[in-house]
């Protein structure tokens, strides 16, 4: 049923057939007026000024008012949640700048295999210490680690070559570790973002898949000491890299939550994570 050709009254103009109508006016043909056609507010005048003459008009009436509201309803609360999107995108660039994220404040450790057999049951890595100077036997502080960082677990057995090296897990670094006053040398876990790996994903993760030494790109060499920082972009491709080998449904769960919360941190959408390019998709391309 539609409105055109519908009979209403109004107080002044007397009775009246509605010739058109759009989603802001409605014109009344009235044939006491010299001019004829008056224009209305739609659906504002309709019930108020301009009364039905047959009662199905008057559902009919009701039923577009109902809807009128309803979509305006929804665009207000559409206009309310991008507001509210767009002042956490806000609140989120403020935090970044304060936080002054450093590009690469991530850190890789080689695991001892004293290490791996408490590292997954205490959930904490040791520093290390400092090999000379005043503070030569003191606890390491490792100053780019913050609240973004994420502490990648690596090791290889001593009869394979480094380009053996697996990640056996990862962490992001406890929110309430005081990083910078490192007293007793060792990082703990955040007690949710945190992943052990299971063998079956440790085969194909590969440390040298993902990490390449700027300044010798065609070496795939540790050097010395048990730790390093990398790109923070790396975590974020590795974390990728877990959920897709990741079939069991918790461990998937847990995977993208650790995914999604290290993104926040680092500001990254998943369109800004590359292929990894590491030193072995270096030789493989080659």
């Amino acid at each position: 049923m539609s409105l055109i050709n519908q009979k209403v009254t109004h107080d002044v103009y007397g009775q009246g057939i509605i010739t058109n109508l759009n989603d802001s006016y409605i014109e009344i043909s009235f044939s006491s007026q010299p001019t004829g056609v008056k224009k209305f507010i739609f659906p504002d005048a309709l019930g108020i000024h301009l009364k039905p003459v047959e009662q199905k008009t008057t559902d009919l009436i009701s039923k577009i008012k109902n809807q009128r509201r309803k979509r305006e309803q929804a665009e207000k609360e559409l206009r309310h949640k991008k507001l509210q999107l767009r002042l956490k995108q806000e609140q989120r660039a403020r935090q970044a700048i304060a936080r002054r994220v450093h590009p690469a404040s991530q850190s890789v450790f080689w695991c001892t295999p004293e290490e791996e057999s408490r590292i997954f049951i205490n959930w904490e890595i040791s520093t290390g210490t400092i090999q000379s100077g005043s503070r030569k036997g003191q606890p390491r502080n490792l100053a780019r680690l913050d609240q973004n960082s994420a502490c990648l677990l690596t090791a290889r057995e001593p009869d394979e070559p480094e380009a053996a090296r697996r990640i056996l897990g990862l962490f992001m670094i406890n929110q309430l570790s005081n990083l910078k006053g490192n007293r007793d040398g060792y990082i703990r876990a955040h007690s949710r973002y945190r992943l052990q790996l299971p063998e079956q994903v440790t085969e194909k993760i590969l440390f040298w898949n993902y990490y390449i030494n700027e300044k010798s790109p065609d070496k795939i060499s540790w050097n010395t000491g048990r730790q390093r920082y990398f790109d923070n972009i790396l975590i974020a491709q590795i974390l990728r890299d877990i959920l897709a080998l990741t079939d069991e449904p918790l461990g998937q769960k847990r995977t993208r939550d650790f995914f999604e919360h290290f993104c926040k941190m680092n500001n990254f959408t998943t369109d800004e994570i590359a292929k990894p390019n590491g030193a072995l998709m270096q030789v493989k391309t080659e």
